[in-house]
């Protein structure tokens, strides 16, 4: 069977992971009772705090995380796919990782991945991140066998660097899950076309759960969840910052036709990169 049900959970994560653990019961159990087969959360579903102390005082290992436990439970008793965008995991005293995990229909964590590129940047407006002094990035690409779907893992920052999905599509990814926390400013200009940049170029579904609007720490997120297809049209969106469920049905056929039509991941060549110098003889 080709099609599969899916969904966004757009999120506005605070400070308190009780909370925030309530809010993704709440609205997986929405994105259930509307038939959806394979559910995300964005990325930080269980904590999104700006101070390095705080996150690291408040962030428990894997075994202990509540959101992770919460999140096998709810794909036991919903019988889906649940996949946790991120959550913040503590690896020992100074440093967490930003791991994501899919729990599959009878409650197993199956497959987690650690995000590889860290969000280091200034941006215009005076904001500020260096992700790099809270958490380890990974060092592994990671492609999930559902049987039902093939899911190649990102979160966020990683959707600027298209290698990581060219290798995922190459690997047989028939989806590219990519939830995020983009800011409003780097959502507003790069956000859309990004996401289908990657889609055309792959031949692949990207499914986008956001984190939206104005959270507890003062950053503020851009929201708008997405859904689209292989040949880069925006199937379904939450055009809005603000909590909510995305819910589509897509048709993992649509892969094989698109990368029939455009067999890019066939057709790449290796090169030897030139470079001259003007008004230089060689």
């Amino acid at each position: 069977m080709s099609r599969l049900k899916v969904a966004c959970i757009q999120m506005r994560t605070g400070v308190s992971p009780e909370e925030n653990r309530a809010v993704m019961d709440e609205l997986v159990r929405q994105a259930a009772s509307q038939g959806a087969r394979y559910v995300q959360t964005p990325e930080m579903t269980g904590l999104l705090e700006r101070g390095r102390e705080r996150q690291i005082e408040k962030a428990r290992t894997e075994a202990e995380d509540m959101i992770f436990a919460a999140a096998g439970d709810l794909a036991r008793e919903l019988d889906i796919w649940l996949h946790v965008g991120s959550t913040a995991i503590a690896l020992d005293e100074d440093r967490l990782a930003n791991r994501a995990g899919m729990f599959s229909p009878a409650g197993d964590l199956v497959a987690t991945y650690d995000k590889i590129h860290m969000f280091d940047v200034d941006l215009d407006n005076g904001e500020s991140w260096r992700e790099s002094r809270t958490y380890r990035p990974g060092n592994a690409a990671k492609l999930l066998d559902a049987g039902e779907f093939r899911l190649g893992f990102s979160i966020c920052y990683d959707l600027r660097f298209p290698h990581l999905y060219r290798e995922l599509a190459k690997a047989g990814a028939q989806i590219l899950a990519c939830p995020a926390a983009f800011t409003r400013q780097t959502g507003k200009a790069h956000w859309h076309i990004l996401l289908r940049s990657r889609a055309i170029e792959n031949g692949a579904w990207v499914i986008a759960a956001a984190q939206g609007g104005e959270h507890e720490d003062g950053r503020t997120t851009y929201g708008h969840s997405l859904v689209i297809n292989p040949w880069g049209e925006i199937v379904a969106e939450l055009d809005h910052d603000e909590p909510g469920v995305l819910v589509a049905e897509i048709d993992l056929d649509e892969v094989k036709r698109a990368r029939s039509k455009v067999p890019n991941l066939l057709n790449g060549q290796s090169f030897e990169l030139v470079s001259s110098v003007a008004g230089q003889k060689g």
